[in-house]
């Protein structure tokens, strides 16, 4: 990972055409070809899963709104989260929040595990520092914390890894996604430094 790479470029394709109402995140340059082609693939798979899994096409569906957040775009790192709302009737749309973590020279996108060391028991480190967390803040939980999955949601800021769960995973809905940031220097003995938090640390 070169962290001297320079922040990535992003536009943004809209998509109007209703019930779709879409901003789509494109990298345009500042790195090799290849890479750029693998993380726009990425992405747009990624935005038309979330569209699949809120029902995307159905008559049912009133409103879908997709947007991005970008979380991190230095170092070499670009983290970004999609947001897909999908109203269908009833009281309130729902929400589902996917991320996405990036090698900007590669292209290399990474899964939590990825980004350990090789043999790290980083579920067990995680899902303590996470319980400290839920207990600190109160958290109304909705069952007991089942720990992180193999596939865990997460993204990059800055120098934090932020571990999140999606809408009722944990909390009640008026409580939001529930978000547990995770300084880089608590998990340092365990980070690959050859990855993405490696190189937040320098």
């Amino acid at each position: 990972m070169n962290v001297q790479t320079l922040m990535l470029p992003i536009s943004i394709e809209r998509t109007e055409k209703p019930p779709l109402k879409l901003s789509t995140p494109v990298i345009t340059g500042g790195t090799g070809e290849e890479a750029l082609k693998k993380m726009n693939e990425a992405i747009k798979r990624e935005e038309a899963s979330l569209m699949s899994t809120q029902g995307y096409p159905s008559p049912d569906v009133q409103e879908m709104d997709g947007t991005f957040e970008v979380k991190t775009n230095q170092r070499g790192v670009l983290s970004l989260s999609l947001l897909n709302y999908v109203f269908s009737g009833g009281a309130h749309g729902n929400t589902i929040q996917k991320s996405l973590t990036f090698d900007a020279d590669t292209g290399r996108s990474y899964a939590l595990k990825d980004l350990f060391k090789k043999g790290a028991d980083y579920e067990k480190k995680l899902n303590a520092l996470i319980e400290a967390q839920i207990k600190l803040r109160k958290l109304p939980l909705l069952s007991s914390y089942p720990g992180i999955s193999a596939d865990q949601d997460y993204y990059i800021a800055d120098k934090a890894l932020v571990i999140y769960f999606q809408l009722y995973d944990l909390v009640p809905y008026a409580w939001g996604f529930p978000y547990f940031p995770i300084s880089v220097y608590a998990i340092q003995d365990i980070i690959d430094e050859d990855g993405p938090l490696g190189a937040m640390m320098y």
